[in-house]
């Protein structure tokens, strides 16, 4: 059974890493195909530059292998980091590769009476999407909230989270917390029955 959406709402480059599930035993990725990898960026917009509508129907199978490179480089480098460990200098490298394909270049413009700036990124989406992605790792790679980054407790999860609170213990409390209580109660009551 494959989730509908992966969860959002940790750093972007903890969300990317999370697009990669277990259930029921097999991997899943819940961005395998160019319309997934769509749908989540557009869960991501308030935090990523989003394409636009009419680059929707261009993305391939070309820029989704940019972007699942991105995120196995941040997915290696996230395990090493998260054990104190140093990162394999191959995913290091890619993630440097990957923000260098399509460097970002501060706009300026003026908006609603300020000055505001976006980052425009030259070359194909993928490459786009997947210099975004890189940079949100490097940019999580090298804050102090590394220090947090957690994997799920509930045995069967693989997912990241950052704890805020030191004694956040699962990825969801409303998913894996509950399948964990769940199955205390059980062990507690057959047990005793």
């Amino acid at each position: 059974m494959k989730p509908r959406v992966p969860l959002i709402g940790e750093p972007i480059a903890v969300d990317l890493v999370n697009t990669r599930a277990i259930i029921a035993g097999d991997q899943v990725d819940m961005m395998g195909t160019p319309a997934e990898l769509w749908e989540w960026l557009t869960r991501q917009a308030d935090r990523l530059t989003m394409p636009t509508r009419a680059e929707q129907s261009s993305l391939d199978e070309t820029d989704l292998a940019a972007v699942h490179e991105v995120r196995e480089h941040t997915a290696r480098t996230l395990a090493h980091v998260r054990l104190g460990k140093r990162p394999p200098a191959d995913a290091l490298r890619g993630l440097n590769e990957a923000q260098r394909a399509a460097p970002g270049i501060r706009k300026l413009s003026w908006r609603g009476g300020s000055v505001v700036s976006t980052v425009e990124r030259p070359g194909k989406l993928g490459v786009r999407v997947a210099a975004d992605l890189a940079e949100a790792a490097a940019e999580l790679l090298t804050d102090p909230l590394i220090e947090a980054l957690r994997e799920c407790e509930e045995r069967n999860c693989v997912m990241l989270f950052v704890a805020t609170n030191p004694r956040r213990r699962w990825c969801s409390p409303a998913i894996c917390g509950n399948r964990v209580r769940v199955a205390r109660y059980y062990q507690r009551h057959k047990t005793s029955a």
